[in-house]
């Protein structure tokens, strides 16, 4: 299955979260997921905030694009990507 799905409201992507990095990078798949490093830690949420902040700068979108849909409190998750497509989420992620 691919990390990237369709949805009808844009795009889901399955991202598994490796928190406390040395530095917030792309590494590559990671199963059924992509796999990114955070530098910020899993307390109070920045986690969280600093991926979607990081998919944002990425793909070139407003954060309020952006969802998280599952796993808001564990290292796999699902993010929903309004108005975003297949091609240019699999385009800026190399998947």
């Amino acid at each position: 299955m691919d990390p990237i799905v369709s949805h009808p409201q844009g795009v889901i992507l399955k991202i598994h979260v490796q928190p406390r990095a040395k530095k917030t990078e792309i590494v590559g798949r990671h199963g059924q997921a992509v796999k990114i490093r955070l530098a910020a830690p899993p307390v109070d949420g920045r986690a969280n905030e600093a991926l979607v902040a990081y998919l944002a700068k990425i793909l070139s979108r407003p954060r309020t694009d952006f969802s998280i849909i599952s796993g808001a409190k564990g290292r796999e998750k699902k993010i929903l990507i309004r108005g975003a497509t297949i091609e240019e989420v699999t385009k800026a992620f190399g998947v």
